[in-house]
């Protein structure tokens, strides 16, 4: 629905045709420059707001933001959250060790700039004759002009008392919270200079005044040069010319009682539509979001401060360039890559909801930010506004299993030895043990399969993906579900049909031990050639021709036969009908860590496949 103080502003375009040329957007670099910015240039007229005009230099856009005559660059404008992005020269930051700083950012009080929220402050101390005495002040070295000690503060530090420490200068710089809380592991001889070559945000907004009058004439604020004495003027631009007024001061009498009429109707028209969405909306749609959007805000502030760090949708487009490239696409919605202002990699997961009630959403927020282990994904942030969902995790270069578990996956560029594949099924073992017995809150992920492992550089796997998971007491052995869960190929039956038993944490050792002798089927190639194991369920088959198979893939490939025995022997048993027949997570590990020899193969049971053949 469109808000009713919308609606004049939809009345100006209505009734105005286009806009005068003047206030057009400018282009510096791959910058756009549009109202309420303009370009300086050596024409007699600007479009835009005082204090907000920039030069452009080389493909560089700067702006002077007080009367110091210091120039910042511009490497952003958002015209959606209204916010720009400067940087400090970077003849600043020549020395990284020991940023020099000349003077303190200064806004006039009539400029339509200002920090915004998500900035804070750091100072430095240079040239002291004294020791500082400040509880979180760190030693500067390298500083190339001064002989005596310098200091740097993490916070707006105390100005006022250079002096006391007899300290030639005191200058207060601006800094993203972001880029300061991601500054830990960065080596101090880089810390401050990246800080401050990240930059900072101003937001501007809009003008009061004779600008505001303008704009709601239905004009465009700007300036003229007086040709008299070169001075600037105050002049709205109207659709009819610039004028010193208003716009409306601009048009004859027909045109306002022409306008007047359009003017009316339209109103009319838009404000009976308005009201007819509105009704809709308040009928079927705002109630439900309504309280879908409380029960996330409140399992959110339940968990108080176990979850992670909550980003806005505007901070989210920044980090992916608008969504620029796509990584993946599933039924939760689209993966994108993206990166931190400190160049750290990200993955954004976009959600959908619009067939959803939130659960996926708090099943991921509420689990993994309870998790902290090597071997699962670490959840980052997270964003909640309005209908847009967003999961941030650190970015995985070597995707997900998926592409090393099938034989015939093309994506799959670099093989995986049985030695590699055998590491990654122990540490996606060890992550499993620790969902089940390790964390405060018992969890079980329903939906283990090598789509939902993801490998970092060094291959080393992190279960993800927790949408369909479920938080247990410790003391509770069977969990209650709504109904079939997980992918198929990969559920346990008690998953979906109770005559098999009760849905435990056992289920993930089913899932579990399907994606191992899946693993096992991928590294040989002759299994698809053969005839009988190919019209055969793929575990009945190895179970019967282990020892066989064995020495096959292991000829075949060079291999150890005791890592394809034993990943076979641990995925036999992991896969048996009943769930009190299968070994707990962390019965697997051991199994998986222990001597061949003293494996045994499962009792010979019928093995059924739901759908998920070799």
């Amino acid at each position: 629905m469109l808000p009713l103080p919308l609606l004049p502003v939809l009345l100006l375009f209505v009734v105005v045709d286009g806009y005068p040329s003047i206030c057009s957007n400018a282009t510096c670099g791959d910058l756009t420059i549009a109202y309420p910015f303009w370009l300086n240039s050596s024409t007699s007229s600007s479009c835009g707001y005082s204090g907000l005009g920039l030069a452009c230099e080389g493909n560089t856009t700067l702006i002077l933001l007080d009367q110091s005559h210091h120039r910042y660059r511009v490497s952003h404008i958002d015209y959606d959250t209204q916010t720009v992005s400067l940087v400090g020269d970077a003849e600043t930051f020549s020395t990284t060790s020991c940023p020099l700083l000349h003077f303190n950012l200064t806004i006039d009080t009539s400029s339509p700039l200002h920090l915004t929220s998500s900035g804070s402050n750091i100072t430095f101390f240079y040239n002291c004759t004294k020791n500082a005495s400040w509880p979180s002040a760190v030693e500067l070295s390298g500083c190339p002009d001064y002989n005596k000690t310098s200091y740097v503060l993490m916070d707006d530090g105390y100005p006022g008392e250079a002096s006391k420490y007899g300290c030639e200068a005191a200058v207060v710089a601006p800094v993203l919270d972001t880029h300061k809380e991601s500054m830990g592991d960065v080596p101090l001889d880089r810390r401050y200079a990246d800080m401050l070559m990240a930059g900072f945000e101003l937001n501007y907004s809009p003008h009061s005044g004779q600008c505001g009058i303008c704009e709601r004439s239905g004009g465009w604020c700007g300036y003229q040069h007086n040709q008299t004495n070169g001075s600037l003027g105050f002049t709205c631009f109207c659709h009819s010319g610039p004028t010193t007024d208003h716009c409306g001061h601009g048009y004859s009498k027909t045109r306002i009682k022409t306008y007047t009429i359009a003017g009316s109707s339209s109103i009319l028209m838009l404000c009976l539509l308005s009201f007819a969405f509105w009704l809709g909306y308040k009928k079927y749609g705002c109630k439900k979001k309504s309280k879908e959007m409380a029960r996330i805000e409140s399992i959110l502030q339940k968990n108080g401060t176990i979850h992670p760090k909550r980003y806005a949708y505007a901070q989210v487009k920044r980090m992916t360039r608008s969504f620029a490239e796509k990584l993946g696409q599933g039924g939760f919605g689209a993966v994108y890559r993206g990166s931190f202002s400190d160049g750290r990699q990200i993955a954004v997961k976009m959600l959908k909801d619009y067939k959803t009630d939130g659960e996926d959403f708090i099943n991921e927020v509420a689990s993994i930010s309870r998790t902290s282990h090597v071997n699962v994904v670490t959840l980052i942030g997270f964003c909640l506004e309005g209908s847009k969902r967003a999961l941030i995790y650190d970015y995985m270069p070597n995707g997900s299993l998926e592409q090393y578990a099938f034989k015939d996956n093309s994506k799959g560029k670099i093989i995986l030895g049985s030695e590699k594949l055998f590491d990654i099924a122990v540490g996606i073992a060890r992550g499993l043990e620790y969902l089940h017995r390790g964390c405060n809150t018992r969890i079980v992920h329903f939906d283990i399969k090598p789509h939902n492992i993801l490998l970092d550089q060094d291959f080393c796997p992190k279960i993800s993906d927790f949408g369909l998971a479920k938080l247990c007491l410790n003391k509770e052995s069977a969990i209650s579900i709504g109904g079939a869960r997980g992918t198929i190929g990969y559920i346990a039956p008690e998953v979906y049909s109770k005559q098999f038993g009760a849905v435990s944490s056992k289920s993930d050792v089913y899932s579990y031990g399907m994606m191992v002798l899946e693993m096992v089927g991928a590294r040989d190639k002759n299994i698809s050639a053969n005839s009988e194991s190919s019209s055969q369920y793929f575990p009945q088959w190895i179970y019967e021709n282990l020892d066989e198979y064995c020495v096959s893939a292991s000829e075949f490939n060079g291999e150890i036969i005791g890592i394809v025995r034993k990943m076979i022997v641990v995925g036999l048993w992991c896969i048996q009908l009943s769930s009190t027949d299968r070994p707990t997570m962390t019965r697997v590990v051991e199994m998986l860590e222990g001597s061949t020899s003293v494996l045994e193969l499962p009792p010979k049971v019928l093995l059924i496949g739901n759908g998920h053949c070799k």
